[in-house]
């Protein structure tokens, strides 16, 4: 059955510890299975990259604050149990190997082996100048990373050399708990980054599409894929609002998200993320302390759609 999964609060100015702390550990205690943090740095007044894909230079205003990526999730880990702790996504611009290596080890060692470490392109092209990187570089640049980060995670002593990275024959701990490593997500949709997905990760994080078409794209990466390594995974997501439309994924809020929902399970996702934190509704502590409660729902519908499916493959 597909497992459910919340992004954490993290944009605006009325996240706050409290609201944190109270908003993971009732997703855990209601049986959400997973809490995910996403990366950016600033906001430019003067915007010029496109913004996330969506043909305007308009960025959401959530964006004015944003956590921490590394820290939000090394607080939640410390608030929770068992949750699966992600990603959804590190820009891969934004970090060198040694470092990304030691704050995703630590995560990994500190949450007890709950860290799922997933990387993208990014699409901020002031963000990558402020890390003194050409954005024209960020798709070959983050397959080296990739590269880089697992040798780092392998045995000691580690050397590399490539285009952008060198290290040193050096001793690099600690070493993640989940060996050979954490579980690596990509959210690429182009043709290189299916190809990119292919080649160096574990799990495909799409936002949008049909079963029919998600599932030809995870065909197009098995075909890629090295014989001997397991399938893609798929874990999809959807918003509950997006950052660009009045209202939500599929134009009907928590509605709309039950489709994407559905999607989810007929294309054998295996995790369902959903995005908060663009939702009007949540503009205080106790709003986002009440959030899992009130999509405590979706867990009952996941498991009707499941058992739902499994019957018609039956017939």
């Amino acid at each position: 059955m597909v497992e459910i999964g919340l992004t954490l609060p993290q944009l605006g100015e009325h996240v706050d510890a409290t609201a944190i702390r109270a908003f993971a550990t009732s997703a855990e205690e209601l049986g959400f299975a997973s809490l995910w943090v996403q990366e950016h740095l600033f906001y430019p007044v003067a915007n010029e990259s496109i913004y996330g894909g969506r043909h305007t230079t308009s960025v959401h205003p959530a964006y004015r604050s944003v956590l921490g990526a590394t820290e939000l999730m090394a607080f939640v880990a410390a608030c929770t149990d068992k949750a699966m702790i992600g990603s959804s996504i590190l820009v891969a611009g934004y970090h060198r190997p040694v470092e990304l290596a030691q704050r995703l080890s630590t995560l990994d060692v500190l949450s007890g082996g709950r860290l799922v470490a997933g990387l993208g392109a990014g699409w901020s092209d002031e963000e990558h100048g402020q890390m003194d990187v050409d954005p024209r570089t960020r798709g070959r640049r983050m397959s080296e990373l990739v590269t880089a980060v697992q040798a780092c995670w392998g045995p000691d002593p580690v050397e590399f050399s490539g285009e952008f990275f060198t290290i040193p024959r050096s001793v690099i701990r600690p070493k993640p708990l989940q060996q050979p490593h954490p579980p690596l997500l990509s959210g690429l949709r182009s043709a290189a980054g299916l190809a990119r997905t292919a080649a160096l990760f574990d799990i495909w994080n799409p936002s949008s599409g049909t079963a029919e078409a998600l599932q030809q794209q995870l065909d197009t990466m098995a075909g890629l894929r090295a014989t001997d390594a397991a399938p893609v995974r798929l874990f999809l997501r959807s918003y509950l609002q997006r950052p660009t439309d009045a209202v939500g994924s599929g134009g009907h809020g928590i509605e709309g998200v039950r489709g994407d929902l559905r999607t989810a399970v007929e294309a054998g996702a295996e995790q369902f993320i959903v995005e908060i934190n663009f939702w009007d509704e949540m503009r205080s502590t106790q709003d986002w302390a009440n959030a899992p409660a009130r999509l405590a729902s979706l867990l009952e519908t996941a498991e009707e759609l499941s058992t739902d499916i499994s019957k018609a493959s039956v017939l």
